[in-house]
């Protein structure tokens, strides 16, 4: 097949515009920039001044939970109590009698009057029917009675928060692992591989539409592992995943030998997933001045990260604060003569507010900076709420990038949306709404950005020989733009996507 008139950004800098795209099979063909002749078929697909780029990687996407939201009660963007019930109430009248009510998205850091869920406000809508509500950063559930009844008063967990009215009372929400564990426990344990299975072949389907060809996957304590074989045996699987395991597993994983990267081209197990703190939106996120809630403390950290790199293991962890990045970091730098040797390639995930002698410890140490743009302005007015004094360092992607660090680029689904071109218009722009640029002086360049979607997830998975990058040799998983989005960002949308040399999404020709 030869894609041609069109604008081919290979990602490279030895030719980073070409003309035309050779591929034969699942590869890049030689001949890239040139009219390639020599195939053996000839397949020509006129571009018609279209634009090509390297599929997008999701760097950071919890897939099924996110595949499940999109039949759940959405309450992203409310801005009251409220409205937020009222929500609830339409599903409770139109759904059957006694199901549980599942739902995510809630910030209550937007809700004007300032308040705080509590049970009763859903008991007024919900009655005898349960209802579990998880918030927009995915670290504190909303539960009402009934919910609450099923735990049995079993709510308190290490690490975790439950929080109490006047008398003593759980209020009806949970924080960080009194949440995770509920949710474990009494909402997913309830849902069926079958359910689970049908949301995650429809969320296939929706993230291919939308150019993505890779994710890495944090739902590995969920049994993603296993669902993801599911749907390679049926064929279905038109991804590459980079599956998370949770650190918890490392005993197991010890006793079997089990290495990173097990698996195939579409795939593997490849990395473990900590937890150091908890969130902005819950103000559970650990900082310098002593708040917020720490889940794994530093030597803890280290103590992980050394039996990981023994067995062949990158540890992901997740820092949202500036203590627990500081913690994480530190870590990492006391454990580099076991990782570096074997060149792992650790991550901090968000890496939302540092202090500004950390910042640089990034490029030094060789750890990399998972983040998500799409953060910055979707959280722009918790940040200025509970971070004032120390804006000037949070989601410091440009700072990062010119530091060396290296730079990838995921969404957090469902924590926002799945939907890399959302994602890199939020790096560029450091907007979302008709208000200025929030701190653009952190924004990235779109070729910074496509590198942060595009090259670096394969870099990180150990692949940047074979994927990433649209140059003879490497696996045939591109997107096809309706503009350059170098050119025309604002009007760039998804018109095709191809992973491995087959159409996996809107096949030509095209209008």
């Amino acid at each position: 097949m030869i894609l041609e008139n069109g604008v081919i950004r290979t990602l490279d800098a030895s030719l980073p515009v070409a003309r035309a795209l050779a591929i034969a099979g699942d590869r890049i063909a030689g001949g890239v920039g040139t009219h390639e002749a020599a195939l053996p078929t000839q397949d020509v697909v006129d571009l018609g001044g279209r634009c090509v780029v390297p599929g997008f990687t999701d760097a950071h996407v919890h897939f099924l939970q996110w595949s499940l939201a999109q039949r759940q009660v959405r309450l992203e963007g409310t801005r009251t109590l409220d409205e937020a019930v009222a929500r609830v109430a339409e599903v409770v009248r139109d759904g059957p009698p006694g199901r549980w009510i599942r739902g995510t998205g809630w910030r209550s850091g937007e809700w004007q009057p300032p308040v705080e869920p509590t049970k009763d406000a859903l008991d007024t809508v919900t009655g005898d029917t349960p209802a579990a509500l998880m918030a927009k950063d995915g670290h504190s559930l909303w539960l009402n009675s009934a919910a609450l009844a099923a735990a049995d008063g079993d709510l308190q967990v290490p690490g975790g928060v439950v929080e109490l009215d006047e008398r003593g009372e759980p209020t009806g929400v949970l924080r960080e692992e009194s949440a995770w564990e509920f949710r474990r426990t009494h909402v997913f344990d309830r849902i069926g591989d079958e359910e689970r299975l049908e949301a995650m072949r429809a969320g296939v389907k929706l993230a291919s539409s939308r150019g993505v060809t890779s994710v890495h996957d944090k739902d590995g304590w969920l049994g993603d592992l296993r669902l993801f074989q599911r749907l390679r045996d049926e064929s279905v699987l038109n991804l590459r995943v980079w599956q998370s395991l949770p650190h918890e597993r490392l005993d197991e994983l010890e006793t079997l030998d089990f290495r990173a990267g097990l698996g195939n081209e579409w795939l593997r197990a490849g990395y473990l997933k900590a937890f150091m703190d908890g969130t902005l939106g819950s103000q559970t996120a650990r900082m310098l001045d002593g708040s917020g809630v720490e889940i794994t403390s530093r030597e803890e950290l280290e103590q992980i990260v050394r039996r990981a790199a023994r067995i062949g293991w990158p540890v992901a962890v997740h820092a949202i604060g500036d203590r627990a990045n500081r913690d994480a970091l530190d870590a990492f730098e006391a454990t580099r003569d076991e990782w570096a040797p074997s060149g792992l390639r650790p991550r901090i995930e968000h890496a939302q507010c540092l202090a500004p002698e950390d910042l640089p410890r990034f490029a030094q140490l060789g750890v990399a900076a998972s983040v998500q743009f799409s953060h910055a302005p979707s959280d722009r007015d918790l940040a200025e709420g509970f971070w004032g004094d120390k804006t000037d360092r949070a989601y410091a992607f440009r700072s990062l990038w010119e530091s060396g660090a290296v730079v990838a680029n995921g969404s957090d689904a469902p924590i926002e949306e799945l939907d890399p071109l959302a994602g890199i218009r939020a790096g560029v722009l450091r907007t979302i709404d008709e208000r200025p640029a929030w701190h653009p002086e952190q924004a990235l360049t779109v070729e910074q950005a496509l590198d942060a979607t595009c090259v670096t997830p394969a870099w990180l998975c150990g692949d940047e020989r074979r994927r990433g990058k649209l140059l003879p040799g490497f696996l045939a998983d591109l997107v096809v733009l309706s503009t350059d989005p170098v050119e025309d960002l604002g009007g760039c949308e998804v018109v095709a996507t191809m992973a491995g040399g087959r159409w996996v999404s809107n096949p030509p020709p095209w209008e």
